[in-house]
């Protein structure tokens, strides 16, 4: 579950820097829009993940 959930962090954080550097929404473009379902797809569960990923965070750094 861990795995999953930082390859879809990842995913989210390389669709920002490439929106960031070149305006391209990599999702979207991937998956016919920013509206169609797969898009809303993967945006919530990288938001999801992301949630997850602050235990991270605020958890013990020894479990990790």
């Amino acid at each position: 579950m861990n795995k999953f959930v930082l390859l879809l962090v990842i995913i989210g954080a390389l669709n920002w820097g490439i929106f960031g550097l070149f305006q391209i929404d990599l999702i979207a473009t991937l998956f016919g829009g920013a509206s169609t379902l797969p898009s809303r797809i993967v945006y919530t569960l990288v938001g999801l993940a992301g949630i997850y990923a602050i235990r991270y965070l605020v958890g013990d750094r020894e479990t990790i």
